[in-house]
């Protein structure tokens, strides 16, 4: 079990190359026990993206608040807050802020 408020689990840069100013918090993983599913949170500054990937899982998307563009397969398509993102597997696609404030975006993946 866990409780606790998503401001206070710590923030790590995404260093992975293509990404701009994007932060991640990890509020649920296999740390915490989970054995299906990991909940993430990634706040994308202003002009930030994260990089344009593809990858093997699906993921679903929850946008909490701030404007964007998500890119899927070279088409846009602008999003905001409460929009919700299935990004099928190994489909290239990328979230970039195109807003004045913080982008915060829940994202879920399977774990591993």
């Amino acid at each position: 079990m866990k409780i606790e408020k998503s401001s206070n689990i710590g923030k790590s840069p995404v260093e992975t190359d293509g990404a701009k100013d994007v932060g991640i918090r990890w509020l649920i993983s296999k740390e915490d026990g989970a054995q299906n599913f990991a909940m993430r949170m990634f706040e994308l500054q202003p002009g930030g993206h994260t990089p344009l990937h593809t990858h093997p899982e699906e993921h679903e998307v929850f946008v909490l608040e701030g404007e964007g563009t998500f890119i899927f397969e070279g088409q846009e398509h602008p999003l905001g807050s409460e929009y919700v993102v299935f990004v099928p597997p190994n489909r290239e696609h990328r979230f970039m802020n195109t807003g004045d404030s913080v982008l915060r975006m829940l994202c879920i993946i399977p774990i591993n």
